[in-house]
């Protein structure tokens, strides 16, 4: 009990070991998730990725970046760049100045993409 309670005063003082982003993270992933590796992270430019709401995220030449959101969402396109962090995660950084870095995983044969606060997006497989 007073391990928990350490452990949580610790937690909430801001004096966590650990980034949250890195515990959401890990705290997402699951059984058979493979992160992408060098290669898959290299073969990035030209793919694009379609959600199961109908958005898409496309990864252009020289890290152009692109995320069209479906009609049933407002349609529209917010664009950027992104880049590969040295932990792998891929990282975009909007025009407007948002940025946010996404864990890409395989499971199964399907891409899963992870967010900082541990939310799981499976992309579809293409029609």
């Amino acid at each position: 009990m007073n391990r928990f309670i350490l452990l949580a005063l610790f937690m909430t003082s801001g004096l966590s070991a650990f980034p949250i982003q890195a515990l959401a993270q890990d705290g997402a992933m699951r059984v058979g998730d493979e992160p992408y590796d060098d290669e898959a992270l290299a073969a990035l430019p030209g793919q694009s990725f379609v959600f199961y709401d109908d958005g898409e995220a496309r990864f252009g030449p020289g890290g152009a970046y692109s995320y069209t959101y479906s009609a049933e969402n407002g349609g529209g396109t917010s664009w950027g760049s992104y880049r590969v962090s040295e932990d792998n995660q891929i990282c975009v950084t909007f025009v407007n100045g948002s940025s946010r870095c996404d864990q890409y995983v395989t499971n199964q044969n399907r891409t899963v993409v992870i967010t900082a606060d541990g939310q799981r997006f499976p992309v579809r497989e293409p029609k």
